[in-house]
């Protein structure tokens, strides 16, 4: 092994908390823009459910743009200090603007500002998240390690979720909620200049390599196509969304519907998330064992057991939901970490095909563009599925027991199981192990 992959394998916990730090800010706006900002700007500030709903859809639109551009651009254009960092620096005072506007509006707001407020964060917020989610795949070449990277960056994520969830949980009012989300702006405007002093200060970031514009488009797309790993794991993630997406979109259904306990939905939330970050370790000690694909088989196998209770659950069963959050958050440790780390390994894939070719650097940014593409799909496939399915059974929120009641509990658990189990076929036999690892790297370092 080479000094530099030496060096690439045992990163040490300075370097990984340095990397991960900036995924807390990140994260800190992302439940609220998602769930809190729709609400804020349609009923508190009066601005319409349907003028807001297509904001939000024009802003889905814009990423659909930006996300494969900013994937390509940060892949060949870099900068004295290396692309990624050029990328996120770039990057943060533009989602810093956004921000500031989206989460503290003026007086007399209307859609317009919304939209333009809106358009500018998804831009900052990409210019940074795909070089950000690059740049830890490259930190290192090694199988394990880059669980442990993955895992560092989402227990930094989980942290800036609860923060940011808590604050605005606790608003009451109207007024409340206002300032709850204009502290979340403050945050993000401080939080992320702060945090990316660590990450530029003392994170390597590979240098770009002039040879990669030796590959033309037409070929490295044909290349990209050719990746069997990629695709299986890209239809395993996105069927693997679309699982976690139901019970997540109707958590808020369930919970005051079937369980009756709306009062106790922040603690349901926190013991999910808490569970997820002590089963990280967990199930990165489990993947040094039996390699990653099969770990996260495991821990999908373990959810749909959890989720299967959901059945079980009626009017007082408390303690029994609050077990299934327990189950289903340990699992989530391992979809949180494992995924993004095998996501480098196929990328390796990419690599060692085009130095082969005669082409250099890594283009992790496109593919990270793709998988950030293929998060949002499954999202969008879980509302999509969720809410017009209990519209047309007929449910009610808050009344007496029917059909509708009986269809939430389907898609809220069992639905995901049918989903997850499809995950798990496409997965079980994923065609790149430890051992196939390995010998990419060679042929990526033979090459160069």
């Amino acid at each position: 092994m080479s000094s530099t992959n030496k060096a690439q394998s045992s990163i040490r916990p300075l370097i990984l908390i340095a990397y991960g730090l900036l995924g807390l800010p990140l994260a800190a706006a992302t439940l609220p823009l998602y769930v809190h900002i729709p609400n804020y700007y349609a009923v508190d500030l009066g601005l319409g459910l349907a003028a807001v709903g297509g904001a939000m859809f024009l802003m889905r639109i814009w990423d659909v743009v930006t996300d494969p551009l900013i994937g390509v651009l940060s892949d060949r254009i870099g900068g004295r200090y290396g692309r990624r960092r050029l990328w996120v620096g770039m990057g943060i005072p533009v989602a810093m603007l956004g921000g500031w506007m989206i989460f503290r509006p003026p007086m007399g707001v209307d859609i317009a500002y919304l939209v333009v407020a809106g358009l500018i964060l998804h831009l900052g917020w990409t210019m940074v998240m795909l070089p950000y989610q690059a740049w830890g795949a490259e930190l290192s070449r090694d199988y394990n390690t880059r669980n442990r990277i993955a895992a560092a960056r989402e227990m930094f994520v989980i942290a800036g979720t609860l923060v940011a969830g808590g604050l605005v949980a606790l608003a009451a009012s109207p007024a409340d909620r206002g300032q709850a989300l204009g502290t979340v702006g403050l945050l993000l405007a401080i939080g992320l200049p702060l945090a990316a002093i660590p990450l530029f200060w003392k994170v390597p970031d590979p240098k770009i390599v002039a040879s990669v514009n030796k590959v033309s488009w037409r070929q490295g797309l044909s290349v990209m196509a050719s990746n069997r790993p990629f695709r299986k794991l890209l239809l395993a993630w996105v069927l693997n969304g679309v699982a976690n997406g139901l019970p997540a979109t109707l958590f808020i259904l369930f919970v005051e519907n079937i369980v009756g306990a709306p009062e106790q939905s922040g603690l349901y939330l926190l013991t999910y998330f808490l569970v997820a970050v002590a089963g990280m370790p967990v199930w990165l000690w489990i993947a040094g064992k039996i390699g990653k694909h099969r770990t996260w088989c495991v821990a999908m196998i373990w959810a749909c057991g959890w989720f299967a209770l959901a059945p079980l659950i009626g009017l007082g069963d408390g303690a029994l939901y609050l077990a299934l959050c327990i189950g289903t958050g340990f699992a989530l440790g391992a979809d949180l970490a494992l995924p993004p780390s095998m996501q480098a390994d196929v990328v390796d894939v990419d690599t060692a095909t085009i130095a082969t070719a005669g082409g250099g650097a890594a283009r992790t940014g496109i593919y990270f563009a793709l998988w950030g593409m293929a998060t949002k799909l499954s999202l969008a496939l879980a509302v999509g599925i969720a809410f017009p399915v209990l519209e047309w059974s007929g449910f009610q929120a808050n009344s007496p027991a029917t059909f509708g009641d009986t269809t939430l509990v389907l898609l809220y658990g069992v639905v995901p199981i049918i989903f997850k189990g499809a995950a798990i076929a496409v997965m079980w036999q994923f065609p790149l192990t430890a051992k196939d690892q390995e010998a990419l790297k060679a042929r990526i370092e033979g090459a160069r």
